[in-house]
């Protein structure tokens, strides 16, 4: 009953005074917001970038040139690494035992691919794979089929495409058998790709397959590509790694107890190092967030002793009728936590729906944050607790005959 009383009266005197608990609600409300708008936008990011990641699949690595994340000081120290070449996929594949399928991909960025009087914007990917790629990427035809051994052998001038690709250039054709070109090639379409989607805005549908013989045969080899290892197991993963790694020392010649020149890519990596990314803007709005509570919790205690002052006379009241210390204690501070746990909620709400709006600009699923809901409810009433106690004690030890005197 005291609570339920006290809840009363606090709410009764934020209403009264409503510029002074309005003021006072935005100071929370910001610090509040800029923490959960941050959180909220990157877990949503995480979320769907992690999503992607996971697409590589969890018995699957990838061996590149350089590491997935590198400043320009790394670019410099390795760039002068020997490409990955064909020549070496071909020889791992011969000299492993452990791999369920190792794909080999080389490719080409921003080419432009035409159709009679169709043509795609120069952003489209051409990729040159061996037979095992299409397993280890995991992608499915939504049209016609995919490459056969034959296809490899002969070297045939088909392709595979990309859904986006299949939508720009053929509106209101069937597109298997149909002949397209890009760069000097004429190219058969043999197939068309599940579509993918996007990622952060990037779709992931504009790109096409052609043989890793007919990509050696237009662009050569004088280039670095990749290797998509999948264990077949991902109990195996580590025994299929260290088989792969051992092997590839081997066909590059490095000296024993010499660094890998090469890179080994998991997706538990991926989504690690783009947590170790994003936990720098996660601090740098911790950090806001602090320096903003603790100015709305001097506010606070600002806005508390001002009404103690204002209602020195009431207390007096209050306690020449019996009040005890507790009662107005229980009052004061009663009302600096539900200050604080309102202009909370109002930072959380706006800092959700902020944070999902970005979400939407950058093409990813908004979420609702509820960990960090928690925490903020949680922080919202220790400010109210550390900043509103200090008034309330002043408030209950106000001497009642003092307080009646007061005018």
């Amino acid at each position: 009953m005291l609570i339920l009383e006290s809840i009363k009266m606090a709410w009764n005197s934020l209403i009264k005074n409503k510029l002074r608990s309005g003021l006072t609600l935005l100071g929370i409300a910001i610090g509040l917001f800029s923490i959960i708008v941050v959180m909220t936008a990157i877990g949503a990011i995480q979320t769907t970038v992690a999503d992607a990641f996971n697409q590589l699949g969890s018995n699957n690595f990838v061996i590149q040139k350089f590491p997935a994340f590198m400043g320009p000081a790394q670019w410099r120290l390795y760039r002068n690494r020997p490409d990955l070449t064909m020549e070496q996929g071909q020889r791992l594949i011969n000299l492993t035992k452990l791999p369920a399928a190792i794909g080999i991909s080389f490719d080409k960025n921003g080419r432009i691919v035409k159709y009679k009087g169709e043509a795609t914007n120069p952003d489209v990917q051409i990729n040159g794979v061996n037979l095992d790629e299409q397993k280890v990427e995991n992608l499915s035809i939504d049209q016609g089929r995919g490459f056969s051994q034959q296809d490899m052998d002969y070297a045939r001038n088909i392709c595979v495409i990309g859904y986006d690709v299949a939508q720009k250039l053929f509106k209101h054709v069937y597109p298997i058998g149909q002949t397209i070109r890009v760069d000097n090639m004429n190219l058969t379409v043999i197939g068309v790709y599940s579509k993918r989607g996007s990622i952060l805005g990037q779709g992931q549908d504009e790109f096409i397959s052609i043989p890793l013989t007919v990509y050696k045969k237009y662009y050569g080899d004088k280039q670095s590509g990749g290797f998509t290892v999948m264990s077949r197991s991902k109990a195996l993963i580590n025994a299929t790694m260290d088989e792969v790694i051992g092997a590839l020392r081997k066909i590059r010649k490095i000296p024993p107890g010499t660094d890998n020149d090469f890179a080994i890519i998991t997706n538990d990596q991926l989504v690690s190092q783009f947590n170790d990314i994003t936990k720098y803007f996660r601090l740098g709005a911790a950090v806001v967030a602090f320096i903003a509570l603790a100015a709305a919790g001097v506010g606070i205690m600002n806005i508390m002793l001002v009404s103690v002052s204002e209602r020195t006379r009431e207390i007096g009241i209050r306690k020449a009728i019996g009040a005890r210390k507790v009662t107005i204690r229980t009052q004061f501070l009663v009302e600096a936590i539900i200050l604080c746990q309102i202009g909370g909620l109002i930072g959380i709400f706006l800092g959700i729906v902020g944070g999902n709006i970005i979400a939407a600009e950058l093409s990813v699923s908004g979420i609702i944050p509820v960990e960090w809901i928690v925490i903020g409810i949680l922080v919202t009433t220790f400010v109210g607790v550390v900043f509103g106690v200090y008034p309330a004690i002043k408030a209950s030890n106000l001497d009642p005959i003092e307080a009646l005197r007061y005018e």
